[in-house]
């Protein structure tokens, strides 16, 4: 990457905004936000997103900018990354809908087929859910007809589950390794998609035997007699996805909700309220998409009672505190956002080689950012 650009340094530390105001805290109104959102789709559109393999009419993320030469000719890819790049582009299509961008979501889908050797589906049963979870948002808010596919991956779910270790599906087809990042997101599908009971059991399955007794979190997953007790953030996020999903459905009571949304402030975020990052590779999504369901909650959390207020307020403090601290951090590189993997911290720019290993290279990062962005401008006033 070349040109830091001369975006003045009261920009780049949040202090304005060209479309909205800006307060010390780094608070921008919902014009603000707005133009963030599109200034973060612009810098992923600019940088990561090619033809694959110059087939006409086809578009791809590249796993990292400056890529190298087995990522501009995607001989790697991530499968479960395209589908959180198709879940940003459906963000900014409600966000701002145009032609071009349309267009764009089409190529991504017809890449990914064809990179994924004319298939839908692969081993893991987590990159099936977050797949099916996009299209079925493109479906519902675009008007776009995926709904083949969408069962045909929510089926290769239903059938995943199993008895052993008290229900569940696996991380992939064979293993024993049943974790949280594939049964949550397999929940809000199935949720979505009619399979009411399998989702409520899966819920059920993980609070039964993944939630810390001590800090209300959720650990990763667990394997015959072992738990493995990692907490990451997008478990997090996607169990809260899951519980509203179930309670919208069933009217069950929201209580895990409430407990779940104060445990993420209490452990996983700063005491400016900022949420905790990990790294790049796979995690640097995991927060974003943390971001993503928090945005959820704050929207859509039905509100009965006061727990029910406090949680959207909560959820919706995290997201905004988090957007604002991002995007201060931000690095500017020819006039576009470069965000780190912890939005608590400066982002670095990669050199125009790009051999150094930096987190800000990769597309999770930057989804990741993009994603926080448009949760801001779908929650702030």
């Amino acid at each position: 990457m070349t040109g830091e650009s001369s975006v003045p340094a009261a920009d780049r530390a949040g202090w304005v905004d060209r479309a909205g105001w800006v307060d010390r805290a780094g608070w921008v109104d919902r014009a603000g936000w707005v133009d963030r959102a599109a200034a973060a789709e612009r810098a992923v559109s600019d940088r990561s997103l090619r033809r694959l393999w110059a087939v006409p009419t086809t578009t791809l993320g590249l796993n990292s900018s400056p890529p190298p030469l087995s990522h501009r000719l995607f001989l790697t890819w991530n499968y479960w990354w395209q589908a959180h790049l198709l879940d940003c582009l459906v963000d900014a299509e409600i966000r701002d809908p145009l032609p071009g961008r349309r267009r764009r979501i089409t190529a991504l889908l017809r890449g990914f087929r064809i990179r994924n050797l004319g298939s839908w589906t692969n081993r893991y049963y987590d990159d099936m859910a977050w797949l099916g979870l996009a299209l079925q948002r493109c479906d519902d808010r675009l008007g776009t007809d995926h709904g083949p596919v969408i069962r045909r991956l929510a089926d290769e779910i239903v059938t995943g589950w199993s008895d052993a270790e008290g229900g569940g599906i696996p991380w992939r087809r064979g293993d024993e390794f049943k974790n949280t990042p594939a049964n949550a997101p397999a929940a809000i599908l199935l949720a979505r998609t009619g399979h009411l009971d399998r989702a409520a059991a899966t819920v059920d399955w993980i609070d039964d035997r993944l939630r810390d007794p001590d800090t209300g979190l959720i650990w990763d997953g667990l394997r015959p007699a072992q738990i493995e007790k990692v907490v990451y953030s997008y478990c997090q996020g996607v169990v809260l996805g899951a519980e509203l999903e179930v309670s919208s459905r069933t009217g069950r009571p929201r209580d895990r909700i409430h407990r779940l949304v104060a445990a993420v402030d209490r452990h996983l975020s700063s005491c400016s309220g900022v949420l905790a990052g990990h790294a790049g590779g796979d995690s640097g999504l995991f927060t974003g998409i943390l971001a993503r369901y928090l945005t959820l909650v704050a929207a859509e959390l039905p509100v009965t009672d006061r727990a029910d207020v406090t949680s959207r307020s909560l959820a919706r403090r995290l997201v905004l505190q988090s957007a604002a601290a991002a995007w201060s951090n931000a690095a500017f590189v020819d006039g576009a956002p470069l965000f780190g993997a912890d939005w608590s911290q400066p982002a670095r720019v990669p050199s125009e080689g790009g051999h150094e290993r930096l987190a800000e290279r990769d597309l999770s990062v930057q989804l990741s950012g993009w994603m926080l962005m448009e949760a801001a401008a779908a929650v702030g006033d």
